[in-house]
């Protein structure tokens, strides 16, 4: 069962929600910066740990897939900070 793969369309819809979730990630690291309040700060910092441990996972599972765009190693920095 493990070497099952992706179906064409799986792999696009995939390779989709990585992309947004990556966003989400650079956005949410980027308003940390703006943000004046301490909750909401923590609270972003804990979406942005909880997005790339789901990012590690969906990656896991797009190896599966029949073809592959380069997913890059780097992830983004916040600007300040």
């Amino acid at each position: 069962m493990d070497s099952q793969k992706l179906a064409p369309h799986e792999s696009l819809d995939l390779h989709e929600v990585i992309n947004f979730k990556t966003l989400c990630v650079a956005k949410s690291k980027l308003m940390q910066g703006l943000a004046f309040d301490q909750d909401l700060r923590n609270l972003m910092k804990k979406d942005v740990d909880q997005s790339i441990q789901a990012l590690n996972e969906l990656q896991a599972i797009y190896e599966r897939a029949p073809f592959q765009a380069p997913v890059p190693q780097n992830r983004p920095t916040p600007i300040i900070n």
